[in-house]
């Protein structure tokens, strides 16, 4: 059966970059600022939702206004940027970027200009038509209205592209847009509530292509 799938979407943090235990750590420093417990990879993919606040939030057991967030997510990102120079792609990324006969490109939650050095130094700019992070200095938001925005930019029908990224939040995004998604189950969230979403998982990058394709 023909598709009319032709472009391709990527997530960032934890699909095409594999920075699960530097997010783990980071988190577990902006936690300490307030008192808060230990967490580990395992119950970050279990527990990790959009907005972020919300999973403070139930992490602390208590309600996080959004002052707070915003100290948190400083304390995150500057623990998280510490690390950034010594992750790396997911092993197969290469290999599934090149894998997709199509266009491409990034959609990622993380700040703008920061993600524009980050997608050079490993090499991914001459494979993405477009590369949009996040404006602004506090982030934590669904992605729905980015992916909305993206699709805008590059004057794409949704019907006419597939996203793959590592989160419930990444399936709901794209659905409620009208495009497809595939969910790579390598990432943030645990493959048991990826899978609860109904859409096709993947447990490597090059296999999500093949599913996108």
């Amino acid at each position: 059966m023909l598709t009319r799938v032709k472009h391709l979407v990527w997530d960032w943090n934890g699909t095409l970059l594999d920075d699960l235990k530097l997010v783990v750590d980071a988190t577990n420093v902006c936690l300490a600022t307030v008192g808060g417990p230990v967490i580990t990879a395992e119950d970050h993919r279990r527990d990790f939702r959009r907005p972020i606040l919300d999973y403070y939030a139930h992490v602390l057991a208590r309600p996080v206004d959004e002052v707070e967030f915003q100290l948190l997510d400083d304390a995150f990102h500057d623990a998280y940027r510490l690390g950034m120079a010594d992750v790396q792609l997911a092993p197969d990324a290469l290999q599934a970027i090149g894998h997709w006969s199509g266009t491409q490109s990034l959609l990622s939650m993380f700040f703008h200009d920061e993600l524009l050095i980050e997608v050079e130094r490993h090499g991914l700019g001459a494979h993405l038509v477009r590369v949009d992070g996040l404006p602004g200095t506090v982030g934590g938001h669904r992605k729905v209205a980015y992916l909305e925005r993206h699709l805008q930019a590059l004057q794409l029908d949704p019907a006419d592209v597939v996203l793959i990224g590592d989160s419930v939040d990444d399936g709901e995004a794209a659905t409620s847009l009208g495009a497809s998604c595939v969910l790579y189950a390598g990432g943030f969230t645990d493959v048991s509530l990826l899978k609860a979403t109904g859409l096709p998982v993947a447990s490597t990058l090059l296999e999500a292509v093949k599913l996108a394709a």
